[in-house]
């Protein structure tokens, strides 16, 4: 069984003003597609793989047994598959706000506008492509705020259940805000719907 793209369940233009159509488009069904053709392709040779949903994979990344540039692949691509089909849910314009989350956020961090002031401060200063992550560490079930370089799955070797994310990949941005990523960070909380 292949990995297929997850339907949205919003049309492209539901994120307007803050994300454009344009960009939903092109980051859904060509960016998202890419990472999931070649997590298919690296699964060839493995048909005890090939039928795992890819959040098992990941949980068990470490034990998996695949040749190297295998492990590349399956890190880079099926991270880079489950990252973006969470990334999806958590703009999804019928959510509601979640007032534990928003209780506990404000526990850890003290507010919510200083959680979303170091959010953004995290987000704004990952070197490079890659994510930015509201987390529960799986061994102290603490919320944590933690980046990601390029594909990696914060729940990789089930180090950390995903509360959020953030792409800020330029593909996520750059037709809107060019190379302005700290206004696609301002604009994107207006699409989270969760707090």
């Amino acid at each position: 069984m292949n990995h297929e793209l997850p339907k949205l369940p919003y049309a492209y233009d539901a994120l307007e003003p803050y994300i454009d159509a344009t960009t939903m488009e092109i980051h859904h069904t060509k960016h998202h597609q890419a990472y999931i053709d070649k997590l298919n392709a690296a699964l060839e040779k493995y048909p005890d793989l090939q039928g795992r949903p890819v959040e098992e994979l990941l949980l068990n990344f470490d034990s998996l047994k695949v040749d190297d540039a295998d492990r590349t692949a399956i890190r880079n691509h099926g991270g880079g598959h489950s990252n973006h089909s969470l990334f999806w849910k958590y703009i999804d314009p019928a959510n509601q706000k979640d007032e534990l989350l928003i209780k506990e956020i404000n526990s850890v961090f003290g507010s919510l506008e200083e959680f979303k002031k170091q959010f953004s401060e995290s987000a704004t200063k990952l070197f490079g492509s890659g994510w930015t992550w509201l987390v529960r560490d799986t061994k102290d079930s603490k919320l944590v705020i933690k980046n990601f370089p390029m594909q990696d799955s914060p729940i990789m070797n089930n180090a950390y259940q995903v509360i959020f994310g953030l792409d800020v990949w330029e593909h996520a941005y750059y037709l809107k805000y060019q190379n302005k990523r700290a206004d696609y960070i301002t604009a994107w909380w207006n699409v989270l719907k969760l707090i």
